[in-house]
This record gives structure tokens, sequence and C-alpha cells, in this order.
């Protein structure tokens, strides 16, 4: 199929031809006409997979047809997306900006960690189009900045990492602001209990659709695991990136302070890395994200939830520096890499205490990844198991059902708001498992 036969405008086709789009996505076939439409939808798919031309292409039509406020500054907001991180709001909005750059349409990115004066001045100018993060958006509604009684098109993004995140109440108090008489847009990579039952409530009988079930996405990559002593990680990444034809990888690691000691690492050896994650001012993070894009930084080192809006073209190399300790995290991770039918090659490393993530890992994706033998730091299979089994017996393996997770990374400030005692701010397909009560990240 072609974009000409969405039956989408000439303006939008314009855009897209400039964007090199010419065919797309089975999210973007599915999604479009049924939005066009009006109706309400629930898409189950993964970042990478094109859902948001999925629903920004439709979205722009739609606020299109009927608009009569080109010449009103002071136009009401008529659709809100809202994305849990700062990197991907960024991204949706630039993506509204491609495809609507032949339209009078206006849209405006809000998120905390910066000052709110140029967001306010852009929002008392008049915007049709706000994509904000949760935390901001509380924030310059309390304030009186922003009204979504004139809301038209409702789209919750990335709901799965919102709840992730901490974030599930904020959405819920921003929804209740929102006009019972709209269309509603959900998606989620994931549908854990609390997030159907939110899909449950916001959607009027929806279409679903789904498409790259999360299993079948690292059928598609080349993946390897390295077992290997956690004292020895940092060696065997520094022996690793002596191959030269790895011109750029992003690596993840479980904590902030974790990514920032590898930054270190890796800089004392003649590796140009950078790091992304919470604690990183909105500038860095944005100015570290634009320099790995350029290739003028080789490694990105970053924790799950700052990287979960990172799009990079022709990424080659994800590398786990530590295993995740929710699967489906896993399967997020190496997406980043052999996207848009390039291929991508996953290294992880695995030491005694993460043997039983990777269980849980295989079992989600039904593939038995690789035991990459041929390196110096090689940890022997009895060595792993001793590990494993030390870990059982100290508590340190996976958490029980419904139990909190290891440290993993605080929830960012998105608000810029001081914090009230106890994390809270001053705003008041496929072959997948799926628990009944998601473990949550830790907050501040």
């Amino acid at each position: 199929m072609l974009f000409e036969e969405l039956n989408l405008i000439e303006p939008i086709l314009k855009a897209l031809q400039a964007e090199g789009y010419t065919n797309p996505t089975p999210i973007q076939e599915q999604s479009i006409p049924t939005i066009l439409t009006g109706r309400d939808l629930l898409g189950c798919a993964q970042t990478g997979t094109g859902k948001t031309a999925a629903f920004a292409i439709p979205m722009l039509q739609l606020l299109n047809k009927e608009h009569d406020n080109a010449k009103n500054p002071k136009r009401p907001i008529r659709a809100l997306v809202l994305t849990p991180t700062r990197e991907l709001a960024i991204q949706i909005e630039e993506s509204f900006k491609a495809y609507g750059k032949n339209l009078s349409l206006r849209h405006l990115v809000i998120f905390g960690g910066v000052g709110q004066k140029s967001q306010t001045d852009a929002l008392h100018r008049g915007v049709d189009i706000l994509i904000a993060t949760p935390g901001r958006m509380l924030d310059l509604m309390n304030q009186g900045f922003i009204n979504l009684k004139d809301i038209e098109i409702f789209v919750l993004d990335e709901a799965d990492r919102m709840l992730d995140m901490g974030f599930i109440h904020d959405v819920k108090k921003t929804i209740a602001k929102l006009p019972a008489k709209r269309q509603t847009l959900f998606f989620s990579a994931t549908m854990p209990t609390e997030i159907q039952k939110l899909a449950d409530t916001i959607l009027t009988t929806p279409l679903k659709v789904e498409v790259t079930p999360v299993s079948s996405t690292a059928e598609k990559i080349e993946q390897s695991i390295y077992y290997v002593d956690k004292n020895d990680k940092k060696n065997l990444l520094i022996y690793i990136l002596k191959d030269k034809t790895i011109a750029t990888a992003l690596v993840f690691t479980r904590t902030k302070h974790g990514a920032d000691r590898i930054v270190k690492d890796l800089i004392k050896v003649g590796v140009k890395a950078e790091a992304i994650h919470g604690n990183k001012s909105q500038n860095a993070r944005q100015r570290a994200l634009t320099n790995f894009k350029a290739k003028t930084t080789r490694i990105l080192v970053a924790t799950d939830i700052a990287a979960r809006g990172i799009d990079v073209d022709e990424l080659t190399h994800v590398i786990n520096y530590e295993l995740p300790n929710v699967p489906e995290t896993y399967v997020h991770r190496i997406g980043r890499t052999g996207r848009a039918g390039n291929s991508g090659i996953s290294f992880s490393f695995c030491d005694g205490e993460e043997k039983e993530y990777l269980d849980d890992i295989e079992k989600l994706i039904a593939i038995k990844i690789p035991v990459q033998e041929d390196h110096p730091y090689a940890m022997s299979w009895q060595s792993l198991m001793s590990g494993a089994a030390a870990a059982k017996v100290k508590g340190k393996s996976k958490p029980s059902r419904g139990a909190r997770p290891e440290r993993t990374e605080h929830k960012p400030n998105l608000s810029g708001a001081k914090r009230q005692p106890g994390g809270g701010s001053s705003n008041g397909g496929g072959n997948r498992r799926f628990n009944n009560s998601r473990p949550k990240a830790k907050t501040d």
C-alpha cells in the first residue's frame, strides 16, 4: 500500500514525500483510516513501529479540516498528546512539524527541567496541538495557563511506561479535565492489568490495532550473551569497543550512577562517550543525543527511563551492560537497533546474579540466545551457576510478584516543581507474559 491510498490531503502527502515516506508501516496502514473516521483506537505497539506517524498524520488532517482559527491568535488547544519523557515529547513535536509543515496548525511541546516562560508565552499566543509530559502539564494547568475544555483529540502514548515511572495518577488527573465528548487514541507496548483497566475507562468502542509482538522484534536482531563476572564488565566493554567496525553503540545500565561511571571509564581509554539519564539537565540530554546522532559521540550510555524516546537511524549495536529484571524491557532496549528493515546486533553481559533475568528473557522471546565464549573475560558455567545460586540464597535474584525490583533509576522530575516527602511533586501481540501487579520503579 502507498500513502496516496489512505485518502490523505495533498499538503500532508507532499510533506510525507519530502520526508521520503512512500509506504505506510503496518500500524500506520491500520490506524490512519480508523482515526480519520473519528473512532477511538487502542494500539498495542512498541516504539519504532511508526506509531507516532500513525496518530500524528490523521490528527493533522482532522484538525485542519475544520480549521477556523487561522487568524485568531487566541485559538484554544484542540489536541493533546501526553507522553512520559522529554526526549519522546520532543521527537513527537518534531514529527508534527515535519508532517504538518504545509498546514497552518500550531503545535507546542512542554516538559519540565527547563524554565516555563517560553512555554507559557507560546500558550498565550495560541496552540492547536499540545505535546506534554505529565508533571509540567499538571503544573501549568494548576497555574491556569492550560485549559482542556476544547480538546477534540486526546492521545495517551507509552501508557505502560507512564505506569512504570509512577505517572499514572498524574495521567488520571489530566484525563478528568478533558471533555467527555472527544476522540481518544491509546498506545502501549504492553498491556498489564492496570493499563488495560485505564484503557477500558477512557475509550469508547475502540478499534484494537496490534502489531510487532514484543517477542518477535528480538527475532530480527543478532543477539549474543557474554557470561562475565560483575567486576570484569568494564574490561569486557572496553575490549569489545576495540572493534572499530562498531561505529556507534547504545549501552544500557540500570542506574544513572552506573551510567556516569561507565562514561568515565570509557573516556579514560580514549572512547568518546556521554550519558543520558534523569539527573542530567534537559540541555545536556539533548546535546548528548544530538552528538550521538551526528556520530561525534561514539557511545551513548543510557538508563531505561531516559532512553524510551531515543530514535536513532541506522544504529547497529546495543549493549546491555546489565540485564533488566523485567523481560519486556530487554526487547525494548534491543529494539533501538534493527529498525526500518535494517539489521541490528545486541551484546548482553550476564553475571551470576542476573542469570534468572536471562532465563525470563529467553522464555519471553522464545529464543535461546547464543553464548559468546571467545573473549578474555569469559566466566565458566560452574562460576555462573554458583553465583546464581548464591544470589537466590541472599535474596538478590528477581523480585517476587508484586514486589519492588532492585534499585533502578529514580522518576525524573519533569514538572520542575519541588518534591514532597515520599516522592510526589507539588502538583499534588505475540508471546507475552504480563503480571497482574507490575513492579514500579523506585521514586525519589
